[in-house]
């Protein structure tokens, strides 16, 4: 990885996509998880272990007006945990074919220009050639780093969805407010 992202840099490249975003939307294993999963016992199942900078990054784009979910072929009680916690205004799990959630979500009056999609696996395909936006992790299967707008610097689990967040918050000139220690 670069030592730095240039992230004004990447958001004036691909500003003309980024600035009508309105709905970020992300697979998760591979994306926002490293793609491992362990069993944790019956009555959890399956988990993941995830990046706490990109929940933040759902956080400030959610602050800002843009939509966040997630689209998962893959499910267990430690997902829905997760997603419930960050209160995303999307939740899609446990079904490969994720055609159906992604045209649920445009049902709430979005256009596919509007949504940007993060995928890295054969079945991300769909929505990632329709999506106004796309983006990859540098493990992707070849198909898809064929066919997405930009490849993230940081590998699956490592923040790589918070860097796309940045790059669009660069793009959309959204500032974070970050109060003094002296407004308390």
């Amino acid at each position: 990885m670069k030592d730095q992202i240039n992230f004004l840099e990447l958001a004036r490249k691909y500003e003309d996509k980024l600035r009508p975003i309105k709905v970020f939307l992300t697979d998760v294993d591979g994306i926002l998880t490293d793609g491992k999963i362990y069993f944790a016992g019956d009555e959890v199942g399956f988990n993941r272990f995830f990046h706490v900078h990109d929940g933040y990054g759902f956080k400030l784009l959610q602050a800002a007006g843009i939509k966040v979910g997630i689209i998962s072929g893959g499910a267990s009680l430690g997902l829905e945990k997760r997603f419930s916690t960050l209160k995303v205004d999307y939740c899609f799990i446990g079904n490969e074919d994720k055609r159906e959630a992604y045209l649920k979500i445009k049902e709430d009056g979005f256009k596919d220009s509007e949504i940007l999609y993060m995928g890295d696996e054969l079945f991300d395909l769909p929505i990632l050639k329709r999506a106004g936006f796309c983006a990859t992790v540098p493990s992707a299967c070849l198909e898809v780093q064929e066919v997405v707008d930009y490849t993230t610097f940081r590998e699956s689990g490592q923040g790589c969805v918070r860097e796309v967040i940045d790059i669009v918050r660069f793009a959309q000139n959204i500032v974070s407010f970050v109060p003094d220690f002296d407004e308390l």
